[in-house]
């Protein structure tokens, strides 16, 4: 079967699932067991769960009804589900994401599946009763189903995450993922080793031009890190294990050199990036301005071609034109929404050794992780994590570029002087000091005080926690190279800081 008829047969199984599913808990099936095992959207109200029913009944109908008239009727079942997205998702700002009622976030993956499901079949290029070009009509079918990935979660176990992942595969294979970038990528070519590099494997997208690998700015380092080549499981488990006052931070170099993220299927080439992003249609979370504490930094969704030819690797513009935001995908769960990056990369066997817990505070110890939680980090030159700590031990993998890293024991947290709550958050993992404002490296942000300090200047001066006194403070620095893991302990505090164009994979485990 083609995949064009897989995604239809997929689209209208889907809709009878959530018909079903709607009179079951309405009390309108003949299976009672059916209700029980779709119990999770009651919380939503039979209004809510009548009207998503109905919708999925007239998909149907508009399906198998191949001589109606069915412009006005989809014009009207789309504007019925968006409002179900928008209901469902208005009730998102009433919690926290973790203590969201799963209801919302299944009511919500639900109508953007049935959105899905009805423009597709009337959006294929060709077809007489789309108005919208097929460019168009395949950025609104990949945006609605990204935003149920990045919104809700996906949530549901009887379509949720393996259905959208299916989907998304099928509307690649049936529409064509790269005809938007196909001068780009070279033709298929039998891999082969190469005598001249280490016996490097030669990728088919050697020949396309990389990310580059300018430095505004390099700072000096004057308290190395330490370094080791890669060590055994049992040598790392005696390394956090060695010292009564926790391990210290540690370089594990050229760990992650033989990944395929470096070396077939490298991310170093935009090309190949945007060949495993729907020819960079796949919606990602973006972090615009300088860094999270500063007063005009915002968060926005953006194609990943926008944020690319954007913010990563724009066209020349003139010099007195005013540069771009700074933008950074910044600790996003990308492996996840995207499964064919997951697959260049692998889990450190590291992160199944048994870490110490908190050397400080047992307190800020968490619950044992199922598995290591995978983050991406990607943006152009001089992007900032500010002074931070994380909830659990880190591997941070350099893939592309390199990075500055600065790093304080949590044995120095109170003359880091951590920022607490600020309006209504929680940021007492954030120190009030910016580094690089203080190194002189960047200037003070819009609104963020004297000397660096956060905009706390007068309290932080009189609790005797000033410039000089933080300047006192003992650390250690590094610059991570391509293939470079640098293991950060709990609780150690950190600074990071982009040199280049840089991607970045980091993987918390306890």
């Amino acid at each position: 079967m083609a995949a064009h008829e897989k995604l239809k047969t997929l689209c209208l199984s889907a809709a009878a699932q959530i018909q079903s599913e709607c009179a079951a808990v309405l009390g309108q099936s003949d299976n009672p067991s059916k209700a029980a095992q779709v119990n999770s959207i009651e919380g939503c109200g039979e209004p809510l769960i009548q009207l998503l029913g109905r919708q999925a009944s007239q998909l149907i109908r508009l399906q198998q009804d191949e001589n109606s008239s069915k412009s006005p009727k989809i014009s009207l079942l789309l504007r019925r589900l968006d409002d179900i997205l928008s209901e469902s998702y208005s009730r998102f700002y009433a919690y926290l994401f973790k203590d969201l009622p799963v209801c919302w976030r299944q009511l919500y993956t639900d109508a953007a599946i049935l959105k899905f499901a009805v423009l597709y079949p009337f959006a294929r290029a060709g077809s007489s009763t789309s108005t919208m070009s097929e460019e168009t009509a395949l950025d609104d079918l990949v945006k609605t189903l990204d935003l149920a990935l990045i919104l809700a979660g996906a949530a549901g176990e009887q379509r949720g995450r393996k259905w959208i992942d299916t989907a998304m595969t099928l509307l690649e294979e049936s529409l064509g993922s790269t005809e938007s970038t196909q001068d780009d990528i070279p033709p298929a070519k039998k891999l082969r080793l190469s005598p001249n590099q280490n016996d490097k494997p030669i990728s088919r997208w050697d020949s396309t031009p990389s990310f580059s690998k300018h430095e505004p700015f390099t700072p000096p380092i004057t308290h190395p890190v330490s370094r080791t080549a890669p060590l055994s499981l049992s040598a790392f488990q005696s390394y956090m294990d060695s010292s009564p006052d926790g391990p210290s931070p540690l370089i594990i170099t050229s760990l992650a050199t033989t990944w395929p993220c470096l070396t077939t299927n490298p991310w170093s080439k935009p090309s190949y990036l945007l060949s495993r992003t729907f020819s960079g249609r796949r919606l990602v979370p973006i972090e615009l301005g300088r860094s999270y504490v500063d007063i005009n930094w915002t968060q926005r969704l953006l194609p990943f071609r926008t944020f690319l030819h954007t913010y990563i690797d724009p066209p020349p513009t003139p010099t007195n034109q005013n540069p771009n935001p700074t933008a950074y995908l910044a600790q996003h769960q990308l492996f996840t929404q995207l499964t064919s990056l997951r697959n260049d990369i692998l889990i450190p066997d590291y992160c199944y050794t048994v870490p110490p817990g908190h050397p400080t505070d047992p307190a800020l110890n968490q619950p044992e992780l199922d598995a290591p939680q995978l983050n991406a980090w990607f943006g152009p030159a001089s992007t900032i994590t500010p002074l931070h700590t994380d909830p659990y031990h880190n591997l941070l993998v350099q893939v592309v570029g390199r990075k500055y890293v600065r790093l304080y024991s949590p044995r120095e947290t109170g003359r880091l002087r951590p920022r607490g709550k600020e309006g209504g958050v929680e940021m007492g993992n954030t120190s009030l000091f910016d580094v690089g404002v203080l190194e002189g490296w960047d200037e003070v942000p819009e609104g963020g005080g004297e000397e660096g300090i956060g905009g706390q200047v007068g309290e932080v001066v009189e609790e005797g926690g000033g410039v000089e006194e933080f300047k006192k403070v003992p650390y250690v620095e590094c610059i991570l190279e391509e293939g470079d893991t640098l293991y950060i302990p709990i609780g150690w505090w950190h600074y990071v800081r982009g040199l280049s164009v840089s991607f970045s994979v980091s993987f918390w485990w306890n």
